[in-house]
């Protein structure tokens, strides 16, 4: 299986990369290299012949037309988005671009490469977004699938925007989505 994952330099997405490489899968990591991306994190498999890299922003609709265009992916799992809300408060305006717009950008060609390959049965957009969706998490102490969504904040307003925008596709255009929510990540890098 050949993995497109987004934000593959960030701390999540190198954990990714690594695994899928160390079970065998081909990995083209798409990572802009931004305040949260460190490549370092990659070096075990960087030169595996496995991994590939790409540096683009997932806004960049030709770079993604061509990246799409050039590794065939059987999957994306992206990963890419601004985070941490602290940095949302101070510049809302880069969250709204990278995980609204961003993540609508990606939408658009992942649809474009999966009908022009004659939709692949096997084909997968998987978003990873975050618990931050749902709000507080109050008396009870966590979230279920029937949590509705209360974000307080505009890095959790863009990715619950984000989750939107991906149902959406999966829902009117049929385009394979798998949509999971993360809580607090931790461990080594």
């Amino acid at each position: 299986m050949k993995l497109l994952v987004t934000g593959g330099a960030g701390f999540i997405g190198s954990a990714v990369v690594r695994q899928a490489i160390e079970r065998g899968h081909s990995v083209v990591n798409l990572d802009a290299l931004t305040y949260a991306a460190c490549l370092e994190n990659v070096e075990s498999v960087a030169n595996s012949p496995l991994y590939a890299f790409e540096q683009a922003d997932i806004c960049d609709r030709e770079a993604l037309d061509r990246i799409f265009d050039t590794h065939q992916p059987d999957a994306v799992m992206h990963l890419a988005a601004e985070s941490h809300v602290d940095r949302s408060i101070d510049g809302p305006g880069a969250f709204v671009q990278t995980n609204v717009t961003g993540t609508y950008t990606l939408l658009e060609a992942a649809r474009a490469y999966w009908q022009g390959s004659g939709k692949p049965v096997g084909f997968r957009f998987h978003h990873i977004s975050t618990d931050e969706v749902y709000g507080s998490l109050g008396p009870t102490g966590q979230f279920t699938e029937d949590t509705p969504y209360d974000p307080r904040s505009p890095y959790s307003a863009s990715k619950a925007a984000s989750d939107h925008l991906v149902r959406a596709w999966g829902e009117t255009y049929g385009l394979p989505i798998v949509l999971t929510n993360c809580s607090n990540n931790y461990g080594p890098y």
